[in-house]
């Protein structure tokens, strides 16, 4: 017999199946990914744009949705469509639907295989895929369906084969060479944007990152959509090789004022924990920067024969000499910086 918990998330209260987190539960439902959603309800809310179409395809408990509709202003919403395949899902999200004392007036609910949904629907000003594992069986019907100015949110959980421990794995997935090194989450997740700005470069759609970040089990793009053959062109000039992997995106991984909002936002909610807030506040830092790739500290000083110094006053120093440097979020013990790396080891050196 399985047992069930209400659980609140946000603003939401939801009713989730209790055991191990695995595809076995009845209807999927993850804890560790309440940030997941979080930052995609401080994303949205960066935004202005009104009435938005928004598409939730893998939904499972619904707590997404949920949350859209009661954390997000009503002038932000036109319609929210919510589908999953499984027919435990479509119950349990009618059952958190009631919980939470939503009309069935602000959504319309799907049972369909996600792709079958997206290809039938008229088009979408926002698609959140996040599915168990890769999320490519999704990508062209999502892109198909993503009007123009939209936002694709995109999660993979498969971080093993993007990180580079199944090379191979990497290749037929994403067509790039991962590598296994300091750098390996973020070039992974340059190698998840460039596949999925492929994918879009067919229907001459140009995907930008907006905000992106790597923690916990997991990799998260959101990208924002651009009609137009040289907007693509452009898009694919910035392909290219870095820290022995490749080939993976160049540009930018965050637009600097969405990363500061979301981070100020965050500061004002109650039920964001204290770490989460740091995490936050560090991607808006390092999202000033615009470098690619960053300095893992350990590895230098061994490589160098120095002596680590404290971060702070390495920071303090690069600053002094005139030099952008923020934390990453990607590892610990590592900045990022438009320093030059032998004027990095001078100044641990001095």
């Amino acid at each position: 017999m399985q047992n069930f918990d209400t659980i609140q998330e946000g603003k939401a209260i939801v009713k989730v199946a209790v055991g191990k987190i695995s595809k076995e539960l009845p209807v999927f439902y993850n804890p560790i990914m309440s940030l997941n959603r979080t930052i995609s309800v401080l994303l949205l809310n960066t935004l202005s744009n009104t009435k938005m179409q928004l598409a939730d395809p893998l939904a499972a408990s619904g707590v997404r949705a949920i949350r859209f509709l009661k954390e997000l202003p009503k002038n932000k919403i036109s319609s929210i469509h919510i589908n999953d395949y499984s027919k435990d899902a479509i119950k349990s999200i009618k059952e958190n639907l009631r919980l939470n004392k939503i009309s069935s007036s602000k959504f319309k609910l799907y049972s369909q295989d996600a792709n079958i949904f997206l290809l039938e629907s008229f088009g979408f000003d926002y698609i959140d895929i996040d599915p168990f594992g890769s999320p490519n069986p999704f990508l062209d019907s999502a892109i198909k369906r993503l009007a123009r100015d939209g936002i694709l949110a995109i999660t993979a959980t498969d971080t093993a084969p993007l990180s580079g421990t199944f090379p191979s794995t990497c290749m037929r997935k994403y067509w790039s060479l991962p590598q296994r090194n300091e750098t390996m989450h973020e070039n992974g997740l340059r190698i998840l944007i460039r596949k999925v700005q492929l994918v879009a470069s067919q229907y001459d759609k140009a995907l930008t990152p907006i905000y992106s970040y790597s923690t916990e089990h997991y990799m998260r793009i959101f990208m924002h959509c651009e009609k137009g053959k040289k907007k693509v062109d452009k898009i694919l000039k910035q392909h290219g090789n870095y820290n022995n992997a490749g080939p993976l995106w160049l540009g930018q991984l965050w637009d600097t004022t969405i990363a500061q909002k979301i981070a100020s936002s965050a500061k004002k909610l109650s039920y964001i924990n204290d770490q989460e807030k740091k995490f936050l506040n560090t991607i808006a830092q390092e999202s000033k920067i615009d470098t690619v790739g960053f300095y893992n500290l350990p590895k230098i000083c061994k490589k160098n024969k120095l002596t680590i110094i404290k971060q702070d006053e390495l920071i303090k120093r690069i600053k002094s000499a005139g030099y952008k440097v923020a934390l990453t979020h990607f590892t610990n013990n590592s900045i990022r910086s438009d320093i030059p790396l032998p004027e990095l080891i001078k100044i641990i050196k001095n």
